[in-house]
């Protein structure tokens, strides 16, 4: 029988699998359809279901939030998220969006200074410094050709994610899953619904299919991550995502015709590399007592990273 650690690798490999899977649908729609219209029919399709995860919980009888300033703070946080996400999937290729996004944790170990007190070490600082390096190497600004809107909407997602997740540690225990899970969702549907009549573009029903595949892709990848961090020590767990980049590269071979070049596959491994860093330094008892931040950090799209904290039974 396989050990607890494998099988949550197993998990997170899946789930990550399948998260990619739903970038390539986001990246071929991207094609027709603004972001905005992506992010608003992903979003409400995603909604009915959450609906139903939100029935289950007995958590009492309002919406009121118990920290008002961190969650307004981390729905506009995640709904930035979403959307450069969604952006960056569509215009630039997946190994160069993933391996900017990547950077997540390093920024988390950034944030986790004003916002949680920690303490960051010489080690975790020298993660840093090597990711910037990384993300140096992947972007390029000596060469201005290289860079786009896309790139720097790729950064968003990344700084945002990280916010999300280090917000989500700070206030997950007092805050119900309930407010978390749906205030971002209802944030992106009010927002992108109010910026819709300006990009909007009619959908055939194929196209409508694949908005629902985007929502339910990402609800199952979720189930996923939580059985998977729920099987596994975090420090086995985390490190899966870097299998993004196998099948960013396979997808963008096969189906876009996007070549990696040298300086982007360089860059990701100087980028994984540091993030082992973080997430193994993390993985000490003594390092910090902040450390769920990681098992916190959010996926941009319509799945409810809120899950994550108090409300892990909610998508079994």
């Amino acid at each position: 029988m396989a050990s607890p650690n494998a099988r949550g690798a197993a998990f997170a490999l899946a789930g990550f699998a399948i998260f990619s899977c739903h970038d390539v649908v986001v990246k071929a729609l991207s094609a027709h359809y603004s972001a905005v219209q992506i992010v608003f029919f992903s979003v409400l399709m995603a909604l009915p279901l959450v609906t139903l995860i939100v029935i289950r919980q007995s958590e009492g009888t309002h919406l009121w939030p118990r920290r008002p300033g961190w969650t307004i703070l981390r729905t506009a946080a995640l709904v930035a998220s979403t959307l450069s996400a969604f952006y960056a999937f569509g215009h630039i290729p997946l190994t160069q969006a993933y391996a900017i996004v990547f950077t997540t944790p390093l920024i988390i170990t950034v944030l986790s200074i004003p916002i949680l007190g920690e303490r960051v070490g010489f080690r975790r600082w020298s993660a840093v410094a090597l990711g910037l390096v990384g993300v140096l190497i992947v972007l390029r600004p000596w060469s201005v050709d290289a860079l786009s809107l896309g790139h720097f909407a790729a950064l968003v997602v990344a700084g945002c994610g990280a916010l999300v997740s280090v917000i989500l540690r700070k206030i997950g225990g007092e805050e119900r899953s309930v407010v978390l899970l749906l205030y971002p969702m209802l944030a992106n549907i009010a927002i992108m619904g109010a910026l819709l009549p300006l990009v909007y573009e009619p959908m055939p029903l194929l196209h409508f299919g694949g908005m629902a595949l985007v929502a339910l892709g990402a609800l199952v990848a979720m189930s996923l991550m939580i059985r998977a961090y729920r099987a596994g020590e975090a420090v086995v767990v985390a490190p899966m995502q870097y299998s993004q980049m196998i099948w960013a590269t396979a997808f963008g071979v096969l189906l876009f015709r996007e070549t990696p070049d040298a300086a982007t596959l360089i860059g990701s491994v100087v980028i994984a590399l540091s993030g082992m860093v973080v997430f193994f330094r993390e993985g000490i008892s003594e390092v910090s007592d902040t450390r769920p931040a990681l098992l916190a950090t959010d996926r941009a799209g319509p799945a409810p990273d809120a899950v994550l904290v108090g409300g892990e039974e909610a998508l079994e």
